[in-house]
C-alpha cells in the first residue's frame, strides 16, 4: 500500500428543485483579499455576469474582508457548481493579472504549493466552500438577516445598510445598489410550500 494521502474536505451539493441555497466561500488561507474596492467590484461584476449564464435569483449577499455569503434561488435546471466556478474564476484571473502588473510581491501570499509539488496562485480557499439548502421560508428569512448583520457583528459598521458591499442597503432603501436584488421572488414569511408542515 502507498503512503496515505491527506484528507481533503469535500463539499456535498444537493441541487434540489425549489431549494434556495445559502453559500459561503473564503479567500485563500482566510486572508483579507476584499479590503480594496477593486476586488469587491471584480466580485460584483462577476456575480452580475454569472446570473445571465446560469440564472438564479439573488436574495442577499455580503462581501466581508476574507469571505463571502450569498443567498440564492437557482432557476429550474441550474446547478450550484457551475455558478460557483463561473463566479470565482474571473475574480482570481483579474486579481492575478492586476498583481503581476502592479504588485508582483503580493502574489507570494496567493501561492499554493501542493503536496505533489504543483504550484498555483489562489484567490479562493481550496474546496467548494459551504452550501446549505434552505427548505423553509423561516430559514431563508433568518439567513437574510444573518448575512446583512455580518459587518455589524464584526464592528465594521454600526448599521447593516452602511456596509457598501452587501445587499442590506438594497433591501432597506429599495435601491439597486450595489447590485440588483430579486425582491419580487423573495418569499413572504407567512408563505409556506405545500410540503412544509
Amino acid at each position: 500500500m502507498g503512503p496515505e494521502l491527506p484528507h481533503r474536505k469535500r463539499c456535498k451539493r444537493w441541487d434540489c428543485l425549489w431549494d434556495a441555497h445559502y453559500l459561503t466561500f473564503s479567500c485563500f488561507k482566510r486572508q483579507p483579499f476584499f479590503t480594496k474596492e477593486r476586488s469587491c467590484r471584480w466580485f460584483l461584476e462577476s456575480l452580475d455576469r454569472v446570473r445571465v449564464k446560469h440564472p438564479f435569483d439573488l436574495w442577499a449577499f455580503v462581501i466581508m474582508p476574507e469571505h463571502v455569503h450569498m443567498l440564492i434561488w437557482p432557476h429550474e435546471g441550474v446547478k450550484i457548481s457551475p455558478i460557483l466556478k463561473l463566479l470565482k474564476l474571473p475574480v482570481t484571473q483579474q486579481a492575478i493579472g492586476y498583481l503581476r502588473k502592479e504588485n508582483p510581491s503580493f502574489l507570494d501570499r496567493m501561492l499554493d504549493v501542493q503536496p505533489n509539488g504543483n504550484r498555483a496562485y489562489r484567490f479562493w480557499q481550496r474546496g467548494g466552500g459551504y452550501d446549505r439548502n434552505m427548505r423553509t421560508v423561516r430559514e431563508i428569512h433568518e439567513k437574510l438577516v444573518y448575512i446583512h448583520l455580518n459587518p455589524v457583528r464584526r464592528k465594521l459598521v454600526a448599521r447593516a445598510e452602511d456596509w457598501p458591499w452587501s445587499s442590506a442597503r438594497a433591501w432597506s432603501c429599495n435601491v439597486h445598489e450595489p447590485l440588483k436584488i430579486d425582491r419580487e421572488s423573495f418569499p413572504p414569511l407567512e408563505l409556506t410550500r405545500p410540503w412544509e408542515f
